[in-house]
């Protein structure tokens, strides 16, 4: 999965998130699964990319936010709505260019599997072991959990916190040993 770097140039992932809002309101963690269907599950931003640009175009007053439970919804405004339609031409060829990108990586996908005996997306996690895989699930699983913390209220951004710092503890002191 291919992780935000160089796939767009300035200011177009900033547009690609305020148009993904102007569909539905969102939170972070949505965008980030939006991405990676409309890219066929190639091109994943992490929440590090994701929530600076959510702070920027709420600071610039293109979306703005509310709390729903332990995440923040962002809806885009009236002055996002105008800077969207100023910058249409950009965001089209930008999702353009992901789908295509995503259709291209799927394409060599099925070809690698096809050539590999097909039993999976990742003929490499096949070969791994039992409890490497699961491993690697628990990491997406992880993943997919601080990004909802990132969203998170407070004192809920606390508790994920305390959880996170104890099994970073525990851990260490596992490989310490």
């Amino acid at each position: 999965m291919l992780r935000a770097g160089r796939l767009f140039g300035d200011g177009e992932l900033r547009l690609i998130a305020l148009a993904l809002i102007e569909e539905t309101p969102r939170h972070g963690y949505d965008i980030i699964r939006a991405l990676e269907e409309r890219s066929s599950g190639f091109y994943s931003p992490s929440p590090g990319v994701i929530y600076p640009t959510l702070t920027y175009l709420e600071e610039a007053g293109f979306v703005r936010s509310e709390a729903e439970g332990n995440k923040r919804i962002y809806s885009i405004t009236e002055a996002g709505s105008e800077h969207l339609a100023g910058n249409r031409a950009t965001v089209e060829a930008a999702l353009e260019q992901l789908e295509r990108f995503g259709r291209k990586m799927a394409r060599a996908r099925e070809w690698f599997d096809w050539r590999d005996g097909g039993e999976g997306p990742d003929p490499r996690e096949r070969e791994m072991p039992e409890s490497l895989r699961k491993l690697r699930q628990v990491r997406r699983r992880l993943r997919a959990a601080l990004a909802d913390a990132l969203d998170a209220e407070a004192a809920r951004r606390e508790e994920a916190i305390a959880i996170l710092e104890n099994a970073a503890d525990a851990l260490e002191a596992l490989f310490r040993r």
